[in-house]
């Protein structure tokens, strides 16, 4: 179950990253568990959308008019997405706790995450702080989906 929460965690960063790992474990055949999630990770068409989504996001937070993370859209993402990918990281008979979990991290996270990277920002700039964040958080999503 820590799986699930470490990816809450990263869903709370980047909400689209928990899918783009996930889709890359799975066609690798490296997700823990044979359950719905992992099996909709493999396919190659949710797959490349899951990583397309990934990269856009990485993308746009670098420009100025990025919304916070913690805006409701923007939190709803990371809602769905760390219960998705919490769920997915969990034994079939505890999907259930794996999605609270994963919810429960990505919200936390998310308000974290706004205020470090306010931080970043305001010490380093908004594409500095992006392009680390960004390479932290993918490195994270992969080790954690992959593991």
């Amino acid at each position: 179950m820590l799986r699930s929460i470490m990816m809450g965690l990263v869903a709370g960063q980047r909400s689209m990253t928990p899918l783009a790992a996930l889709a890359g474990a799975a066609r690798l055949g490296a997700l823990p568990y044979d359950n719905a999630g992992a099996r909709l990770m493999s396919s190659p068409l949710i797959a490349a959308g899951g990583v397309a989504m990934a990269a856009a996001e990485m993308a746009g937070d670098k420009m100025k008019t990025a919304p916070d993370r913690t805006v409701f859209l923007g939190l709803l993402a990371r809602t769905i997405t760390g219960g998705f990918a919490g769920a997915a990281l969990a034994p079939a008979e505890r999907q259930l706790a794996g999605a609270a979990l994963g919810i429960g991290a990505a919200i936390a996270s998310s308000y974290c995450g706004l205020a470090a990277r306010e931080w970043a920002i305001a010490r380093y700039g908004q594409t500095t702080s992006g392009f680390v964040e960004d390479a932290v958080v993918l490195a994270a999503a992969t080790a954690i989906a992959r593991r």
